[in-house]
Order: C-alpha cells, then structure tokens, then sequence
C-alpha cells in the first residue's frame, strides 16, 4: 500500500533541495527523518515536515508504525520563478530568479 504527500510552492530552489532527498530517497522512514533532524540546514525542514506528514497519513489511513514504511519515491519539481530586477554594474539591470519547488512523496510498506 502507497502513501502520498505534496507540498508546493516551497520557496527554496529545487537545485538545493534535490541534493538532499537524493540522501533519504529508498531509506526506512525513521532513519531519514533522524539524518534530516541532525542536517544543520534550513532547507531540510520541507522535506522533512513533508516525510513526517505523509507517515502521518500512513499511520492515520491504516494505522502503519514508521519504522514500517520505506521512501518509494521522492520528486522535487520546479515550481513557478519569480522573475525581478536589481542594479547591476554601470547602469544596468541584472535579473534575479526568485526560484520555488513543488515536493511530492510516496511511502511504501516494507516487506519484511
């Protein structure tokens, strides 16, 4: 049985964001969610809100315990791009990309 979470408009970049779920991508739940709380960073906390939501799910639609339930996939898509302007060098302007993701997750039972 499959359980799925999104999250969308996540305002980090996907290009920072997909160095870190390929770490958790295909690992037991409870040991992502440990490697995710011990990462210093501040844009592990969707991915991890996001895990811990969709076990939420698993526990609440069929009552499955985390240690159970094993990433199956984890995707992060570019979400829409905020395009503006800043003063660049001698009189120009350089454009700035305010970038944003769209997470999705699907936990799988594990056999054993």
């Amino acid at each position: 049985m499959q359980f799925n979470a999104k999250a969308r408009y996540v305002p980090f970049s996907p290009y920072k964001l997909r160095p870190i779920a390929d770490v958790v991508r295909g690992k037991n739940v409870q040991q992502a969610l440990a490697w995710l709380n011990t990462c210093a960073l501040k844009r592990v906390v969707p991915l991890r809100k996001i895990i811990a939501s969709a076990a939420s799910n698993a526990k609440h639609l069929k009552g499955a315990d985390a240690g159970h339930l094993v990433i199956k996939t984890l995707c992060v898509d570019q979400g829409p791009m905020r395009r503006y302007f800043k003063p660049g060098a001698m009189g120009r302007s350089s454009i700035q990309r305010g970038r944003k993701s769209h997470i999705h997750v699907v936990l799988e039972l594990s056999q054993h």
